[in-house]
């Protein structure tokens, strides 16, 4: 089962040329002059939201950085992300089904597939960020759990 975690935390690496090519659409516009600026864009938060998906295989024992130390160890900081990571997802999509369905300005329907995108990557975002929150929570609880993990192994 180790193999497979590591394999997919190897995965998690795919992000990086992801992000490259979403900076690239990003850009884009600048270069030729605001031509395709709306498929631009779109293309942009496509690769966006698959490089976030991609980054969500990431080891989730594991703390990436010193801000996420601080965040995800501390439940308010904690909770108050969760709640903004949910409330940024669900509206990356409510706005992106919004536009598909009803918006009748086709620049907007070009950019709706790619908030749709990446609304699902913040949504397996937000699993990831609570799976952090489970494990790096406060020092009392992971000493807790590693007392019980030893009992279980007694």
């Amino acid at each position: 089962m180790e193999g497979i975690k590591k394999s997919f935390h190897l995965v998690s690496y795919l992000q990086y040329p992801f992000v490259l090519t979403a900076l690239y659409y990003a850009y884009k516009p600048l270069m030729t002059n605001f031509q395709s600026i709306w498929q631009d864009y779109n293309s942009a938060l496509v690769f966006c939201g698959v490089a976030i998906s991609f980054s969500c295989f990431q080891d989730t024992r594991k703390i990436q950085n010193k801000l996420s130390r601080i965040v995800f160890q501390n439940k308010k900081y904690s909770k108050i992300f969760l709640i903004y990571l949910s409330l940024f997802s669900i509206s990356l999509l409510s706005v992106g089904f919004i536009i598909y369905f009803f918006s009748e300005n086709s620049n907007l329907n070009n950019l709706s597939p790619g908030l749709i995108v990446l609304g699902i990557g913040m949504l397996g975002m937000l699993k990831t960020a609570v799976e952090l929150a489970e494990n790096h929570g406060s020092p009392v609880n992971l000493k807790q759990k590693n007392m019980i993990n030893q009992e279980a192994r007694l």
